[in-house]
């Protein structure tokens, strides 16, 4: 085991490589940049560069095209960053040191890679922070939405799927089959807004606050209080989130326990007398929950890093989610390249981690009889 372990942590490197390689070149040939942002926030055309996403917004003429260019060098600028018009082209070249623009793209994909092998990921362009901090910042919205949202999923999805399984054709796996994928059609943003309209003073009732972790008094709050009142706060999130996510997990645990219901070890245990309790739980289970158990890792990363972004504007919530999206929006690279390089990090880890849960919930399983 030990030895397929080194080998997977081993790929982990070229996998890595190549997702930062490709990432970092399809940023980098994209429209916009963070001088374009700089010069549109200079120009009075943020507001229209960033509705464009950094595009052709943050390219066009500002309102001083028709300045003076200050000769060749000011053409060359020009020619780079036609939104530059009118500004001052040593401002410019100023602004590509500072970012690191006046480097061939190889040496900054190389420096860039040398300081994330030690996990230096360098300081935000417009926020002033290190990625790092707001990283560290951020990541309470995001764990509480991921940790919550998975566990509810798994707790509720679990049993579910063992109890359509058993009443496979029943009227209560028909009626349950149609609730679950009534969720799963609905969105969880407009589920979400549903929740704010009904239950957090948007028409009828107002029972639940709309913005943030906690209250604003929350340091002055017991222990007690404060359990209270984090819970108070993250309810509609989570519960937006986790409505569309029962679907699959449960047709999974129930197709997964179908497929084994109808082995030849069943029957055997059957007919040696053993209840339905003890063939269905002591027998069938272990087999049955080896790719519902061992997805758990991966399903808590999509959720952490990847679901809640929508439900984190909605909900003023803070998190990971809406720092990419701002991130991707300002052309922020530090931030957008640091993060995408320490999650996929992690979820690659997950993904091995996910392998090695296979052989807690099943020992028989051997990964070093099998080639990566």
């Amino acid at each position: 085991m030990l030895a397929y372990i080194i080998r997977r942590l081993l790929l982990i490197i070229p996998t890595l490589f190549g997702i930062m390689v490709i990432n970092f070149l399809i940023v980098q040939i994209a429209p916009g940049g963070p001088i374009e942002q700089v010069v549109a926030r200079l120009q009075g055309t943020a507001v229209e560069a960033t509705a464009r996403i950094g595009g052709t917004g943050a390219g066009e003429a500002g309102p001083g095209a028709g300045g003076p260019q200050g000769g060749a060098g000011g053409s060359e600028v020009t020619s780079r960053y036609r939104g530059a018009q009118g500004l001052d082209p040593e401002f410019i070249k100023q602004l590509e040191r500072e970012f690191g623009f006046d480097k061939p793209l190889h040496e900054r994909f190389i420096h860039m890679m040398s300081n994330y092998l030690v996990f230096d990921f360098g300081n935000s362009y417009f926020r002033d922070q290190r990625v790092v901090d707001l990283v560290i910042d951020k990541m309470p919205v995001s764990i509480s939405l991921g940790i919550w949202t998975t566990l509810i999923v798994y707790l509720v999805s679990i049993p579910l799927g063992i109890a359509k399984a058993t009443r496979d054709g029943q009227p209560f796996d028909v009626w349950t089959s149609g609730v679950v994928i009534v969720g799963y059609a609905i969105p969880s943003f407009l589920f979400a807004v549903l929740l704010i309209v009904v239950f957090a003073g948007g028409r009828y009732l107002d029972w639940f606050p709309l913005r943030g972790l906690t209250s604003d008094n929350w340091s002055s709050l017991s222990w007690r209080q404060q359990i209270l009142d984090y819970f108070w706060h993250i309810t509609l999130p989570v519960f937006a989130m986790v409505i569309g996510g029962f679907a699959s997990l449960t047709m999974l645990t129930k197709n997964s326990f179908l497929e084994e219901i109808n082995k030849q070890y069943v029957v055997t245990a059957r007919a040696k007398g053993l209840t339905e309790r003890r063939v269905l739980y002591g027998h069938i289970f272990r087999n049955a929950m080896l790719i519902v158990i061992a997805g758990f890792p991966g399903a808590f990363i999509g959720v952490l890093f990847t679901g809640a972004l929508l439900i984190e504007v909605i909900f003023s919530l803070d998190g990971l989610g809406l720092l990419g999206f701002e991130a991707a929006i300002n052309r922020d690279y530090p931030v957008m390249f640091g993060t995408l390089y320490f999650f996929t990090l992690l979820g690659l880890l997950m993904n091995l981690l996910g392998d090695l849960m296979y052989v807690v919930t099943d020992p028989r399983i051997d990964f070093e009889a099998r080639s990566v």
